[in-house]
C-alpha cells in the first residue's frame, strides 16, 4: 500500500515538451510509471518519448481516463497550468515549477478550495511510491520499497534521508517532496494524516527548514493525532537571521522561524530529533527499536 500514488496512477506531462520534461518523461517511463499523455498547446498530434500530445488537459484526460498530472512549464505560466488541470477535474496535480510569484499561488490557493484535486508543490521534488511510481525529479534508484513514509521541504534533503533509509535497508512506503515556497498545496499535516492512516507505514521522516510555522503546527498535530513514531531533522540551523537561504519560504522574521524554536517545538511534541542530517537514518533506526517495530521495516 502507500499514499497517493501507486502502480494504477495514470499520469498526464504539462509542458512535456519542453527539454526538462522530456528528460524527466523519460526518466519515470523508465521507472514504470504509466504516463499516458502530454500536453503543450499547439503541439498536439506530435509524440514525445512515445507519449501522445495533446493541446489541452481536458482533452488529455478524457481520451487517455489520467488521474494525475505533472507540471514542467516556466514560472510565468505554471499557475494557468495548475488551474488548467483544476479544471479537468484530476485527483493530484504535482508541480515542479519554482519561482511561480506570491501572487499567483494566492490565487490557486483560493481557486482549489472546495475542489476534488490535490496540489503538491510547486517548487518541489513529486511524489514517488518506491518500486510503482515516480511523478518528479527525483533518482528512483536510491529509493525502496518498504514501511516508512517521508515527508520533506527540501529536495536535496529528501534524497539524503532516503539514501541513508535504502542503505540501512529501511524501505519507504512514499516519498512526499511539499516544496519550499511560502505557499503550496499539500502541507505537512495533509502528508502525515495520509501516513497516520496507511495500514502499511510504520513510521515517518519529516524534514523541514527555517522560515515559517509549518513544523510547528505539525509536531503539535502529531503529539496530539500520531500513533506511529516520527523523526524530525531542520536544516538552516547556521543560516543567518533574515537573509533568505534558497528557498523562498527559508526565512527568519522577526525572530520567527528559527531552527531553535523548531526542534524545541519538536522535541517537545515527542519527535525524534535528528542533529545532522547524516544522522538521519540512525535516529530512525533509535525509533524504529524504541517502538519495536525495527524487524518489520527492514
Amino acid at each position: 500500500m502507500s499514499i497517493w500514488v501507486d502502480e494504477s496512477t495514470r499520469v498526464i506531462v504539462q509542458g512535456i515538451t519542453g527539454n526538462t520534461a522530456s528528460y524527466h518523461t523519460k526518466q519515470m517511463i523508465e521507472y514504470g510509471t504509466n504516463i499516458v499523455a502530454g500536453v503543450s498547446p499547439f503541439k498536439g498530434n506530435t509524440k514525445v518519448e512515445g507519449i501522445n500530445v495533446f493541446d489541452t488537459v481536458k482533452q488529455a484526460a478524457y481520451e487517455t481516463k489520467a488521474n494525475a498530472s505533472i507540471i514542467y512549464v516556466p514560472a510565468k505560466f505554471a499557475a494557468d497550468a495548475i488551474l488548467e488541470a483544476v479544471d479537468a477535474e484530476l485527483e493530484l496535480v504535482i508541480c515542479i515549477t519554482e519561482h511561480i510569484p506570491i501572487k499567483d499561488m494566492l490565487i490557486v490557493k483560493n481557486y482549489l478550495e472546495g475542489k476534488k484535486t490535490r496540489l503538491i508543490g510547486p517548487n518541489c521534488p513529486g511524489i514517488i511510491t518506491p518500486g510503482e511510481c515516480k511523478i518528479g525529479i527525483m533518482p528512483g534508484y536510491i529509493h525502496k520499497k518498504g514501511r516508512i513514509g517521508v515527508v520533506s521541504r527540501s529536495g536535496t534533503l529528501t534524497y539524503e534521508a532516503v539514501r541513508q533509509l535504502t542503505e540501512r535497508g529501511i524501505g519507504q512506503s512514499t516519498v512526499v517532496g511539499i516544496g519550499g515556497d511560502p505557499i503550496i498545496g499539500t502541507d505537512f499535516i495533509d502528508v502525515l494524516k495520509a501516513f497516520n492512516d496507511d495500514d502499511n507505514t510504520d513510521g515517518v521522516v519529516m524534514i523541514g527548514e527555517i522560515g515559517g510555522n509549518a513544523e510547528e503546527k505539525a509536531s503539535l498535530w502529531i503529539k496530539e493525532n500520531m500513533k506511529k513514531p516520527v523523526v524530525g531533522f531542520i536544516g538552516g540551523k547556521t543560516a543567518p537571521k533574515g537573509k533568505r537561504m534558497g528557498h523562498a519560504g527559508a526565512i527568519i522574521s522577526s525572530g520567527k522561524g528559527t531552527a531553535e524554536q523548531k526542534i524545541k517545538t519538536m522535541s517537545d511534541c515527542g519527535i525524534y530529533i535528528s542533529e545532522t542530517p547524516t544522522a538521519i537514518g540512525d535516529t530512525l533506526v533509535k525509533a524504529l527499536k524504541t517502538n519495536d517495530l525495527f524487524k518489520q521495516c527492514i
